[in-house]
């Protein structure tokens, strides 16, 4: 069973409330969300593969990420989110950006990660995760709502780098 904390609209915790996974999450109440751009020092950037049998698989995604766990921070949620998936550790994580989601009982927290990892040395997680590959930013704003799971990244991409 995986448990999250609340949180309000502005991203303050609700003390004494705890989520659970899959549970019916009351209206106006949210669940944290990390996300992280991998940009490469030579300015391309990973793409993962989500696994066939997940929801929008096959699809491609900019960014590493998923649900803080109960009490866990914003950076360490996407430092561990960040490793998990891509194999990456990293401690410099800018945040980008927030989008909170009624649809979702989401707030969405952006970070970016700039890295001069070894562009081969990218590890998949199984069950999540098939394949990965380093694009351009220009191919990547060029990505088509059916290959990309979110356009919500392309816009941070896109004021990323004005």
């Amino acid at each position: 069973m995986e448990l999250w904390d609340a949180y309000d609209e502005k991203l303050n915790k609700i003390k004494g409330m705890t989520l659970i996974r899959g549970e019916c999450i009351p209206k106006g109440i949210f669940h944290l969300v990390c996300d992280i751009i991998v940009k490469h020092a030579d300015g391309s950037y990973l793409l993962m593969q989500r696994d066939r049998r997940k929801h929008f698989g096959g699809m491609w995604e900019a960014t590493a990420g998923g649900s803080a766990m109960q009490n866990e921070t914003l950076l360490d949620c996407a430092a561990r989110e960040l490793r998990e998936e891509t194999g990456i550790d990293s401690d410099s994580l800018l945040e980008v950006g927030r989008v909170v989601s009624d649809d979702y009982c989401a707030i969405y927290v952006e970070f970016l990660c700039v890295t001069n990892c070894d562009k081969d040395s990218i590890t998949l997680q199984d069950g999540e995760t098939i394949a990965y590959k380093w694009v351009s930013r220009n191919e990547l704003v060029a990505m088509k709502k059916s290959e990309l799971v979110t356009e919500r990244i392309q816009k941070f991409i896109k004021e990323l780098q004005g």
